[in-house]
């Protein structure tokens, strides 16, 4: 008996057959196939590390032009778009509308499923034109299977307008993709342990691309110093005294003087460390990041360091 091609091609719709039977399993043999077929995440996504750079390279020049990264997705790609781009002002002292993330049905869609909405083009589109996407900004689709229409439609918009357009999904792209799109990500991650339910190992590749994406373009606007996360403003009492450590750490002083610094600076650790650095006031200091395009390794050379 010849085994029946798959009825759908795309990769996230196929079965999986090492879970075929997974239903008759205990919790623990659950457990340990999800978790094999879990293992498979990170190598897929590093097949497509050059694809990821390129990806890291357009939301820089974004953000350097002052356009912005809009994440465009529905279902659980919505949604991973929309945490990671609610992650960047509390991480990395961003404007909220440097990273926005938008989702098919609008915010009501995070939490509950608005039947139907990722099946319209023209509504992808329409929302480009509302935040008047432009030559400035980069537009990035996620869509696990590759066909969701909502996404496809925002990102012809977004080109029409100008603007560059990048795509991630998890299953073979098609060559017109290709051909359209500045940048495409495909991490081949497999048939799912439940069939269809992208949300597992696509939405664990998803979250990895999209942490590497916003992580890599912040660490190149300057926002990180080493491995330390230096643009953020003390708002709160773990970022108070994560900003303290961190003084404390790099410039060697005490907690009450790296307190005093942070509050001369007004809650800024980066506009502290230039301060202890140059012994310049808060608005000189605020000038030379300025200058330096705010990579605080340029302005410690600057000054010698």
């Amino acid at each position: 008996m010849t085994s029946r091609p798959p009825l759908d091609p795309r990769l996230t719709e196929q079965r999986n057959p090492a879970s075929t039977e997974i239903d008759r399993l205990s919790a623990l043999e659950i457990a340990r196939i999800i978790n094999r077929e879990d293992q498979r995440v990170a190598p897929a996504v590093a097949t497509q590390l050059d694809c990821i750079a390129r990806a890291i390279e357009l939301a820089e020049d974004a953000f350097r032009a002052g356009g912005r990264l809009v994440y465009v997705g529905a279902g659980t790609s919505g949604r991973l778009g929309v945490l990671d781009a609610s992650e960047m002002p509390p991480t990395y002292g961003t404007d909220p509308r440097m990273v926005q993330g938008i989702i098919a049905g609008g915010m009501t869609a995070l939490v509950n499923p608005v039947e139907g909405a990722e099946d319209v083009r023209e509504t992808g589109g329409a929302e480009m034109d509302r935040l008047e996407i432009g030559p400035d900004d980069f537009v990035f689709g996620i869509a696990a299977s590759g066909t969701t229409p909502y996404v496809h439609g925002a990102l012809t918009r977004a080109k029409q307008r100008g603007a560059r357009a990048g795509f991630l999904l998890c299953t073979h792209p098609e060559e017109w993709m290709l051909q359209v799109y500045d940048v495409v990500i495909a991490p081949l991650v497999g048939p799912e342990v439940v069939t269809g339910s992208t949300r597992m190992k696509a939405g664990t590749a998803t979250k990895m691309v999209l942490n590497m994406i916003t992580t890599g373009a912040m660490i190149r606007l300057g926002k990180v110093y080493g491995n330390l996360m230096v643009d953020l403003r003390a708002t709160n009492q773990k970022l108070r005294d994560r900003s303290e450590r961190i003084l404390m750490e790099t410039l060697d002083l005490e907690r009450d003087d790296a307190r005093a610094l942070l509050a001369r600076a007004e809650g800024s650790l980066k506009t502290a460390m230039v301060m202890h650095w140059t012994g310049a006031d808060r608005e000189k200091a605020a000038e030379e990041l300025a200058r330096s395009g705010g990579r605080l390794g340029d302005v410690l050379r600057g000054v010698g360091g």
